[in-house]
């Protein structure tokens, strides 16, 4: 990851500010993240060798809030990216008007090298090492690329047993029997599903005419791929990091995960029971999945991965970013050139900080919500987010991420404003 990554993500904010026009003192809070964490995690490996590992933790703003944001485990983690990640979360909570402030984290790791022991073992020692800079209160890590309930799971105990009680508000993602919420599992994918639905009435679509390009086949996008292809959706593109499958007719859904999670690999398939059938399918790379001719597109993997050299070959009218920072800086202005409409990734993805609020709010009155109720709270959610943010689309002429960060930034700046800013304070 280039250093200059949380520099990008900060030139969004100088963008939106033209706008939301909110004095410099506040930029400048949002500038820098309030605590920066590096350790170093030990690790004793099944041959008995000890492994060394760098773990990070960025609190960026906790104006709103305790601070709230994920994990992950990825072998380009790095402290530019971790903070770019911090600053992003702390506009998607006030964007979905959380009483939460952004964090990020994560370790420096091939998740996939290490045994499952050697998993439970890093997993623990991290928290062993930022124990006493997260909590309820003060930082609720949650899960994040190659991260999973089992893993929260393993860190929330090793946190209860390094407090000598039990703390389930500490981490969110859990697992249900640990603590975790009914639709937490299903909720990134469910909440970019909702925005989808707000742009088919808007926009008068007929589901069935409506082609879809998914690049990303994790979690997030196998649910909105779900959930899309159960309204009449035509998903007809799939990748994962090994590459992808292209047919224009469409794909059986329900049949390619079964398959994604038996095999771990994206295959063009028809099941039937527990018969499954090679269906015809081209095969593409991630690159070209991205410049397919489709209605939709949904970037759901990495960073960057749709820049300056590529934006120009887009052929999507509508982006729903899923993934955390898709497009890179250089090449919103080549998409908003093509009249395409990106949702962005503070919008689009949200669904998941949300329901993980919805957690924490359900560990701490110990009192759980049946799944409907955590749907139903989730969509109105972000029903009223995404007409907020169109509302201000329409009075500033913008596109929708500026003006999600326009409306994200003009909330921090009330709760900095709050405690007095310059003007305050010199009669101003």
């Amino acid at each position: 990851m280039h250093n200059d990554v949380f520099t990008n993500a900060i030139s969004r904010l100088e963008h939106a500010n033209q706008y939301a026009k909110l004095p410099h003192e506040v930029i400048d809070r949002l500038k820098r993240p309030r605590t920066t964490i590096e350790v170093t995690v030990p690790l004793r490996m099944d041959d008995g060798s000890l492994k060394l590992f760098h773990g990070y933790r960025v609190r960026h703003n906790d104006m709103r809030g305790p601070t709230k944001g994920g994990l992950r485990y990825h072998p380009q983690v790095d402290i530019a990216e971790v903070k770019a990640l911090a600053f992003w979360m702390t506009c998607k909570c006030a964007l979905l008007n959380l009483p939460f402030g952004g964090a990020k984290g994560g370790i420096q790791v091939n998740p996939k090298e290490l045994s499952r022991l050697e998993l439970e073992r890093l997993s623990r020692n991290f928290i062993g090492e930022i124990a006493d800079f997260i909590g309820p209160d003060l930082d609720i890590p949650a899960p994040d690329v190659y991260t999973n309930e089992r893993i929260m799971g393993w860190m929330m105990d090793e946190y209860s047993k390094i407090k000598r009680f039990k703390t389930p508000a500490v981490i969110t993602g859990k697992p249900i029997s640990l603590g975790g919420s009914l639709g937490r599992n299903d909720a990134t994918g469910r909440g970019a599903y909702y925005c989808i639905k707000e742009l088919e009435k808007l926009n008068h679509w007929h589901p069935e005419k409506i082609t879809v390009a998914i690049q990303g086949f994790g979690n997030a996008g196998q649910h909105a791929a779900s959930l899309l292809h159960a309204d009449g959706y035509k998903v007809v593109a799939i990748s994962d990091s090994r590459g992808g499958i292209y047919n224009p007719q469409g794909f059986d859904i329900p049949s390619i995960i079964h398959i994604k999670n038996e095999t771990k690999q994206v295959q063009a398939v028809y099941c039937s029971g527990s018969v499954c059938e090679t269906v015809a399918a081209d095969q593409v790379s991630n690159a070209e999945l991205l410049e397919l001719e489709v209605d939709i597109l949904i970037p759901a993997a990495l960073e960057n991965q749709i820049t300056a050299d590529n934006a120009q070959q887009i052929k999507a009218k509508h982006i729903i970013e899923i993934a955390n920072g898709p497009i890179a800086v250089e090449a919103d202005p080549i998409l908003l050139d093509k009249n395409i409409i990106v949702i962005p990734d503070i919008l689009a993805n949200a669904g998941g900080v949300t329901v993980s609020y919805y957690e924490w709010v359900q560990n701490r009155s110990g009192y759980y919500w049946p799944e409907d109720e955590v749907h139903s709270k989730l969509q109105q959610a972000m029903r009223r987010e995404f007409y907020n943010v169109q509302h201000e689309v329409k009075e500033h002429n913008i596109d929708w991420r500026t003006a999600a960060y326009v409306l994200a930034i003009k909330r921090l700046g009330e709760a900095m404003q709050a405690h007095g800013t310059r003007e305050y304070f010199m009669g101003g």
